[in-house]
C-alpha cells in the first residue's frame, strides 16, 4: 500500500531575471509525440525513518531541486502545442513548476530492488504519471515532467521520473538526475555543478536542409498514434519484471564467437552482440511458444535502437545539447532465421550492418536523419526496441545516499518485447539487461537465454 504524504511545486531558483526560455522543436524531437512517457525508477539503500525522511530529506530534495532546475528550465516548463498549423515548442515562463509528489509505501523494497521475477503492477506505487494536457483556446499544454520520491520506512528510497520524451534524450535527463544528484548531496551549492555538465540549449547547431521538422510534425498530427494524453498502462499488467546480467567475460565471449564466425563484420561491439542475443533469445522463446500463438518463418522483424549523434553532426553538438539529438538504426531479419542455430550470428551481423551502413557511411548522419519521415512504416509491425544506453550511466548518481541500488524503466511494461539496457552496477564491465513479459513467456526467456551462455561459453 502506497500512502501520498505531499504534494508540491518546485519552481527553479534564480538569481537573474533571465527565466524564460522557448525551444522550437527540431526534427530529432518531433516524433516522440508518438511514444509512451518516459518512466524512470531509482532505488537507493537508505534505511532512515518516516520523521527523518521528512524534516530532513524531503526538504534537501526540495531546495536542491529548485537550484538544479534553474539550469534545466526546460523540464520545469511545458510543451506547447498550437491548434493551428503552428509547430510546437518546448517553453518555460515564470511561474512555471515541476510536480512533486511525497509517497510511503509498505511493499517490500527488497523484492523491487532485486534480479528475480517480480509482478509488474508493483513498481506503480513509485511511478509518478504525467496529467492529461491542459486546454486552451489555441493551444495544448503538456508538463514537461513530474517527480515521485518514495520512502520505503527503514529501507530504501526511489526517485521515480515521469518525462515527456520530446523535452529530451537519454543523455539529456541522466545528464539532469546526476547534476541534481550533486547539488543535494553538497548542501544545495549549485555552484559545484560541473561546467561542462550545464545543458546547452541553442537549436542552430541543429540543422534542418530538407524541411524535416515540418514533414516530421505534419506526419505526427496526422497519425493514429498520436495523442496529447498520455495512457497510464491497464490494470493488473499480468507481467513479470526481470533483469539478467552479463558479466565483462560473459560479453567477450559474444564478441569472440562472432569474430571467430563472422571475420569480415565491420562493426562489433559489447552492445550489438547483447542486443543480438537477446533478439535471438525472444524469437526462440516465440518459437517455443508456437503452441499457443501462431508464428510465421517469413515474417520481417526489427530491431530499431537510438543511437546518439552529437558528435556526427557537422559541425558537432557539444555533448550537453540538452533536447532529442539521436538517429534510429533499424536492424531486420526474419523470424525463421533468427530462431534457427545461426540466430545469434546472423543477428548480429544484420545489427552490425545496420550501425555501419547509418553511423559510419561516408554521407553525413543528417543524411539519415530522415527517419521520422519514414518511421511510420514499421509501426504495427513486429519489433523489440531497446530502452537506455549504457553510455550514460545513472549509477554515477549519488544524492548523498550512495549509489543507486537498481534502475528501472517502468514504461517498457507497455512495450511487448522492448528492453532496457545499462551499465551493471555490480560487475565492471558488466551490463544489465530488463525485460518485461508475460510469466509463461518470462520462464521461457530465461531457459533460453542460460542455455545460450553456457553453449557460447564453451566456445
Amino acid at each position: 500500500m502506497a500512502t501520498k504524504l505531499e504534494e508540491c511545486k518546485i519552481h527553479p531558483s534564480f538569481d537573474t531575471d533571465d527565466n524564460e526560455l522557448s525551444l522550437p522543436l527540431t526534427h530529432f524531437d518531433i516524433p516522440f509525440f508518438l511514444c509512451n512517457p518516459t518512466e524512470r525508477l531509482i532505488f537507493f539503500d537508505f534505511p532512515c525513518s518516516k520523521r527523518h525522511f521528512l524534516d530532513t530529506v524531503v526538504p534537501d530534495l526540495k531546495k536542491s531541486l529548485a537550484r538544479t532546475l534553474t539550469h534545466f528550465l526546460a523540464l520545469a516548463g511545458n510543451i506547447i502545442i498550437p491548434l493551428d498549423f503552428g509547430m510546437p515548442v518546448s517553453r518555460y515562463v515564470s511561474g512555471d513548476s515541476v510536480s512533486l509528489k511525497i509517497v510511503k509505501c509498505d511493499r517490500d523494497y527488497q523484492y523491487l530492488t532485486g534480479n528475480h521475477q517480480r509482478v509488474a503492477d508493483e513498481f506503480y506505487a513509485c511511478v509518478p504519471q504525467l496529467p492529461p494536457a491542459s486546454r486552451f483556446p489555441d493551444s495544448f499544454v503538456l508538463p514537461a515532467m513530474v517527480l515521485q520520491v518514495t520512502l520505503f520506512p527503514g529501507q530504501g528510497i526511489c526517485l521515480g521520473l515521469t518525462n515527456n520524451h520530446v523535452v529530451g534524450d537519454e543523455s539529456s535527463i541522466v545528464n539532469f538526475v546526476k547534476s541534481w544528484a550533486i547539488v543535494n548531496k553538497f548542501d544545495s551549492d549549485a555552484s559545484l555543478i560541473d561546467q561542462k555538465s550545464f545543458p546547452v540549449f541553442y537549436r542552430n547547431g541543429v540543422q534542418d536542409p530538407w524541411g524535416l521538422d515540418s514533414r516530421a510534425w505534419n506526419i505526427v498530427r496526422k497519425s493514429r498514434f498520436f495523442s496529447v494524453d498520455p495512457q497510464p498502462p491497464p490494470f493488473p499488467i499480468d507481467r513479470v519484471r526481470a533483469t539478467f546480467i552479463l558479466t565483462k567475460n560473459q560479453v567477450q565471449n559474444l564478441k569472440n564467437y562472432v569474430s571467430a564466425n563472422k571475420p569480415n563484420l565491420r562493426h562489433i561491439s559489447s552492445f550489438s552482440v547483447i542486443c543480438a542475443y537477446v533478439w535471438t533469445c525472444s524469437e526462440k522463446c516465440l518459437a517455443a511458444a508456437a503452441g499457443r500463438r501462431e508464428t510465421n518463418d517469413d515474417e520481417l522483424v526489427y530491431l530499431p535502437f537510438a543511437a546518439d549523434c552529437r558528435q556526427r553532426l557537422s559541425p558537432p553538438l557539444l555533448s550537453t545539447y540538452f533536447g532529442n539529438c539521436v538517429v534510429y538504426v533499424i536492424a531486420e531479419s526474419r523470424h525463421g532465421l533468427l530462431k534457427g542455430d545461426e540466430g545469434f550470428l546472423i543477428a548480429a551481423q544484420s545489427i552490425g550492418e545496420a550501425i555501419t551502413e547509418t553511423l559510419y557511411s561516408e554521407k553525413e548522419i543528417l543524411d539519415s536523419a530522415g527517419w521520422p519521415v519514414d518511421f511510420g512504416e514499421y509501426f504495427g509491425r513486429r519489433y523489440i526496441g531497446v530502452a537506455g544506453s549504457p553510455k550514460f550511466d545513472v549509477y554515477e548518481a549519488d544524492f548523498g545516499w550512495g549509489r543507486p541500488k537498481s534502475y528501472e524503466f517502468a514504461h517498457i511494461d507497455r512495450e511487448r518485447y522492448s528492453i532496457s539496457l545499462f551499465k551493471s552496477r555490480e560487475f565492471e564491465g558488466g551490463f544489465e539487461i530488463g525485460l518485461s513479459r508475460m510469466k509463461m513467456d518470462m520462464d521461457v526467456f530465461e531457459a533460453v537465454f542460460n542455455q545460450g551462455l553456457q553453449m557460447i561459453g564453451k566456445f
